[in-house]
């Protein structure tokens, strides 16, 4: 995406009204290409106080237009494909290097099929592998 009205019809397809703020953490988030830390977003995002950042990305999660990876030690988000705003129709296993601390997106690889015991409800699934990405496997 590099338009601003791209953002502004995502986010109403998802349920949301376009303010100024949400579409720069969305930019933000368009132009890392990988998930980000909340401090990361602060970093690259110097016109939006940490409150409104955080405010952005509750009410995005909450909208299923970004997803929240949780590597054991930061909650990451990336901006979500999906097109509604009740389901989640991007879901895909993200790779969390444990040398570089990067995480990749899998986007080619399905997720695996959870089957829960009866009375169960799944309202997402996450999937998180840990090792070593192809350039620290190199390394070592």
């Amino acid at each position: 995406m590099k338009h601003s009205d791209e953002y502004v019809q995502l986010m109403e397809s998802h349920g949301l009204k376009a303010t100024a703020n949400r579409i720069v953490v969305i930019k933000a988030l368009d132009k890392a290409k990988r998930p980000m830390t909340m401090a990361e977003l602060e970093e690259s995002i110097l016109t939006i106080d940490k409150s409104g950042v955080f405010r952005a990305l509750m009410l995005f999660k909450t909208h299923h237009l970004v997803h929240a990876i949780d590597d054991g030690g930061a909650v990451r988000y990336e901006l979500c494909r999906s097109t509604k705003e009740d389901v989640d129709e991007d879901e895909h296993p993200h790779f969390h290097c444990e040398a570089c601390g990067k995480i990749f997106c899998l986007r080619d690889i399905p997720m695996p099929d959870v089957k829960l015991p009866k009375g169960f409800r799944i309202r997402s699934v996450g999937c998180l592998v840990k090792g070593l990405c192809p350039e620290c496997a190199g390394k070592r």
